[in-house]
């Protein structure tokens, strides 16, 4: 499976929660977060997507997106321990685990494998 699969809803989500935390609550520390969290991550999900069109890998994308789930990962899994709320600290903490995973995965793997062109 490519990055760019998951990486493009994965920031869209992060952009609508930290929008949602902003209009709800007036939080702009959520404004910040989730949204320019989330535009990160939708861009380097838009750079794998046309490195993956030109049959290459995106060594910036895997950074970036590595980089951003982790830092969710290990910012929403300290207000989870703070607050035992499972909404949205604990979800958003075990997405963000899950995702850091296979971003590590991809870079473990050598990337998105690109089948020789056949003709």
């Amino acid at each position: 499976m490519h990055d760019f699969c998951f990486t493009i809803p994965y920031g869209l989500i992060l952009v609508c929660g930290g929008i949602m935390g902003y209009a709800s609550k007036g939080s702009t520390a959520s404004l910040a977060g989730g949204a320019g969290t989330g535009l990160l991550l939708v861009l380097a999900g838009y750079l794998s997507l046309k490195a993956f069109g030109q049959r290459k890998n995106s060594y910036l994308a895997w950074v970036l997106e590595t980089a951003c789930a982790a830092t969710l990962t290990l910012v929403m899994g300290q207000r989870y321990a703070q607050t035992s709320k499972i909404m949205p600290a604990g979800v958003v903490a075990g997405i963000s685990a899950l995702m850091t995973g296979f971003y590590l995965y991809k870079i473990a793997t050598g990337g998105n494998h690109i089948p020789p062109k056949t003709e």
